[in-house]
């Protein structure tokens, strides 16, 4: 795979330019245009933009035929205000690519060049360059917008740099390796009254501050011990004024599992607790929850190909086989319930971890991200 690494500087250069102009959720214009010129200027021109408002499909077929598989990279930023000084930094204030999608882009451009100029593979290769991964689900727009219908996919791959993991190994599951992403609001309805007399009121902020504390009860009270379950409260917002009880409040969080069941439970637990404590303090509460990722789960012959892959590049000592899965989520789900597939993660070594303010994507990991995705089309497509 030398001519792979004659492309290490080019991949460096549309990582850099790709982070100083971050884009969120569906909101990719630039990036996506980016991303079609190169793939045009490489000549692969069978290029599809139909399946969600931003991002792009790109289809590169070898030079003889055979199976369908896809390799899937996510490209969109945060909304978060970057904290780094170096000469490409955001140009966008409160936005920054803080989770390594200018990295993933960048890997999957170098993919596709070398794919485009090396087509000694039998069958086809979709790249997907995928908007909205974070919280809005673009993975499962484009598969609700007949993506796998369209194309005969027969397996899809997808990686995720980690910081703080040993630099340029491969961590591999076989099943579950990422969490459910569940969301829930809770909105309490009380009754105003000032400071000064609390008891023409029904307060809301204490309303508030017993469902907080109580909802803590899900994990340590009604689930398994050996099972795991996140519920996190992460936004509460009430008043306005330093002398007024306020009439409403308003609580945010987020539930993690790894099963239907606990999801189940955890819901059903938190519309319970919040209107049980609203009612006994003679209130009202509303709860909204909202399923919006489900579990990774990896597939187990995908999972196979995927460690030979990484041997092959990196060798036996740096793949980490049935790792530890992680309670954080991924969009790329959506798409492993269609589909066979298998979702890694590659360690980027010491470093700010993702989504906080002075991360930055380790440009020593862009080589190997990419003969990995190569080597996994050599054991596909052979």
């Amino acid at each position: 795979m030398t001519a792979i690494n004659e492309l290490k500087n080019e991949m460096i250069s549309w990582r850099h330019y790709i982070h100083a102009h971050p884009e969120t959720a569906f909101k990719e214009i630039h990036t996506t245009q980016f991303i079609i010129e190169k793939l045009q200027s490489f000549g692969i021109t069978e290029l599809y933009t139909d399946f969600s408002p931003t991002g792009v499909v790109g289809l590169i077929k070898g030079n003889r035929k055979g199976r369908f598989i896809a390799l899937r990279a996510d490209i969109d930023a945060l909304d978060i205000v970057e904290e780094n000084s170096f000469d490409y930094c955001s140009t966008i204030h409160g936005k920054m690519h803080a989770c390594g999608h200018d990295g993933h882009t960048a890997i999957l451009l170098g993919v596709a060049k070398y794919l485009n100029l090396f087509r000694d593979f039998s069958g086809t290769v979709a790249v997907i360059f995928q908007p909205a991964e974070e919280n809005e689900g673009g993975a499962r727009v484009m598969v609700e917008n007949g993506l796998f219908e369209r194309f005969p996919i027969e397996a899809i791959y997808g990686l995720h740099n980690q910081p703080n993991m040993a630099l340029n190994h491969f961590y591999i599951n076989h099943g579950a390796i990422m969490a459910s992403f569940d969301v829930f609001e809770i909105k309490i309805t009380g009754t105003g009254s000032h400071a000064a007399a609390p008891h023409l009121g029904k307060d809301s902020i204490l309303i508030a501050t017993h469902i907080v504390s109580t909802l803590q009860s899900i994990v340590s009270r009604n689930t398994d011990p050996l099972s795991a379950l996140v519920v996190s409260v992460t936004q509460v917002h009430s008043g306005d004024t330093w002398n007024v009880l306020p009439q409403k409040a308003v609580i945010r969080g987020t539930v993690r599992a790894f099963s239907p069941q606990l999801q189940d439970m955890a819901e059903s637990r938190i519309k319970e607790i919040a209107i049980g404590i609203a009612t006994i303090f003679e209130a009202k509460a509303e709860v909204n929850y909202q399923r919006r990722y489900p579990v990774t789960i990896n597939h187990s012959n995908q999972a196979d190909i995927a460690i030979r892959a990484a041997t092959h590049i990196v060798g036996t000592n740096k793949v980490v086989i049935d790792t530890k899965p992680s309670m954080g989520a991924e969009d790329f789900a959506f798409m492993l319930q269609k589909i066979p597939g298998v979702y890694v993660w590659l360690g980027a070594g010491n470093g700010a971890n993702l989504h906080h303010p002075t991360y930055n994507f380790n440009d020593e990991i862009l080589i190997t991200g990419a003969k990995y995705f190569i080597e996994i089309v050599k054991q596909e497509l052979s």
